[in-house]
């Protein structure tokens, strides 16, 4: 092998340098000078310049805030140490259930992987001496607190009334007193009917609604209908939709017989006056109308547009609103969680009553006018007692919102349609639920008894469809079906020849025996 090929080439890099070190130092010091000597006559040398030149001395005047930082090093180790000092003192119970509560008290995880009671009760002492050993009492009153705010939630109180409401309970209690007499007269007059008479009867009207079948359907508007109801006389019926119009008809021709506007968005309900066809003036208040923005209107049978407005429930909305028996006081229900009664003759409001968890949503009251049902939205009834102001049955079983809600002529018992697409049966005399009905296939948006016996019900659902339901067995007896979209309420007329549904395709149709 030759020596060629023993040489290894290795690329020049600049910060190699060739020669003698030693030489290269005296050099230097022969052209600098002896030590000692001024090179400006200033005292400064310039053996200290050419190093600070050439970058070997750091001669610039940023220092580090060491300091700074190693009193906050320090000061954490002072509160280490003093935690640890507290945590020495802090007394914990050796029984490690207790010691696995108060770490539940204080959100903590009551055990971790691998730890013993000891390391327990040694972390359950860190974490007080970092929260304080106060920290389980304050969390017991927290939660001791939060309690009792559910509790006063869940309890029923009344609003402090004026003198007027006095003088309501009284005048409710005095007029219907004689017409519950009249009622319980009435229902043994039919208990004293032979059994075959009343089996008769019964199969009669079960026979002709097996037969029912669309009679007529009428466009009403251009935006959905709301709400339907018959008239006292079944002559006429009343429509409300969401253009903001109410519309009325002739019955059976289904003609429109006048407009009523006066509502700037959708209206939630249209009802009738008890004595809204009696009245040979036509002045008088003949129907009332509610909407969602709260407001609350009042028509007669001449003019087109509203009587008077009730005011005082914007910016709330109104779901329904429903007349007293006795034509003089009005009820709506309210989206504040509350609902309302308001004296007509006097112009006032005379109840304002609170009770439900949620907003109200429907209601209804009772023949006699002495109690009224009120549905809500936490999927609560509750019956209230109009002349003592007391709630006497609250109706606890649906799942869901409740939609519809109806006495029966009865008196004693109540159906109640939700959204669980179910449909209960109340007994107001044994305070429970008699029955359900698994009635459709989508929420329940009403439901109605007949008003004249009572021997049936009927159902509106989200399904598109109604049915009839037979009383006492709860029977389906027919399935209306023929909309397009879902039927958003129901309604019987007072002399059973007619069941009226309302639905989101923008029509009404009319029911009757074939």
């Amino acid at each position: 092998m030759s020596d060629d090929e023993d040489v290894i080439y290795v690329r020049k890099q600049k910060t190699l340098h060739y020669g003698s070190l030693e030489e290269q130092e005296r050099s230097r010091l022969a052209t600098v000078g002896p030590p000692g000597a001024d090179s400006d006559g200033e005292g400064t040398s310039s053996s200290v310049v050419q190093p600070a030149e050439t970058g070997h001395v750091n001669i610039s005047d940023e220092y580090m805030e060491l300091e700074e930082e190693m009193n906050r090093d320090r000061q954490a180790l002072l509160e280490e140490f003093e935690r640890r000092k507290r945590a020495r003192q802090i007394n914990v119970s050796t029984d490690d259930g207790e010691v696995k509560k108060n770490l539940r008290q204080l959100g903590e995880p009551i055990c971790l992987f691998g730890e013993g009671p000891a390391d327990r009760r040694s972390r359950l002492r860190d974490m007080l001496a970092k929260l304080g050993e106060d920290a389980i009492k304050k969390k017991q009153e927290e939660e001791e607190e939060r309690i009792q705010q559910e509790k006063d939630q869940e309890s029923t109180w009344y609003h402090e009334g004026p003198d007027s409401l006095r003088i309501s309970r009284s005048w409710i209690a005095s007029y219907s007193l004689p017409r519950a007499k009249n009622r319980l007269e009435e229902a043994r007059r039919e208990q004293n009917q032979p059994e075959a008479t009343r089996t008769a009867h019964r199969q009669e009207l079960q026979k002709n609604l097996q037969a029912m079948s669309i009679f007529c359907s009428q466009i009403g508007d251009t935006r959905p209908i709301s709400y339907c109801q018959f008239s006292p006389d079944s002559k006429m019926l009343a429509t409300a939709s969401w253009s903001g119009l109410c519309k009325l008809w002739n019955i059976p021709n289904c003609d429109l017989v006048r407009t009523l506007q006066g509502h700037n968005c959708n209206v939630g309900a249209i009802v009738w006056h008890p004595h809204a066809m009696e009245s040979e003036s036509e002045r008088v208040c003949a129907l009332a109308s509610c909407a969602v923005d709260g407001s609350v209107k009042l028509w007669n049978m001449e003019s087109s547009d509203p009587l008077a407005d009730v005011e005082g429930h914007a910016p709330h909305r109104v779901s329904r609103i429903a007349f007293h028996p006795s034509g003089r006081f009005l009820g709506t229900c309210c989206f504040d969680s509350s609902w309302r009664l308001w004296d007509l003759e006097q112009g006032e409001e005379v109840l304002h009553q609170e009770g439900h968890a949620k907003p109200v949503y429907c209601m209804a009251f009772q023949t006699d006018g002495s109690v009224c049902a009120t549905g809500g939205l936490d999927a609560f009834g509750r019956v209230w007692d109009l002349r003592t102001g007391r709630c006497i049955m609250f109706m606890e079983g649906h799942l869901k919102s409740i939609y519809g809600i109806d006495f029966s002529p009865d008196g004693y018992h109540i159906a109640t349609g939700s959204e669980d697409n179910t449909c209960k049966i109340w007994d107001l005399r044994r305070r429970t639920c008699l029955y359900t009905i698994p009635a459709h296939m989508n929420l329940v948006s009403e439901v109605k008894y007949q008003r004249a016996g009572g021997q049936f019900i009927v159902t509106s659902s989200y399904d598109n469809s109604a049915k009839v339901w037979s009383n006492k067995t709860w029977q389906p007896l027919r399935t209306l079906s023929g909309h397009d979209g879902k039927v958003m309420c129901v309604d019987i007329a007072p002399d059973s020849q007619f069941i009226a549904t309302a639905s989101y395709d923008r029509t009404f149709k009319l029911w009757a025996p074939e």
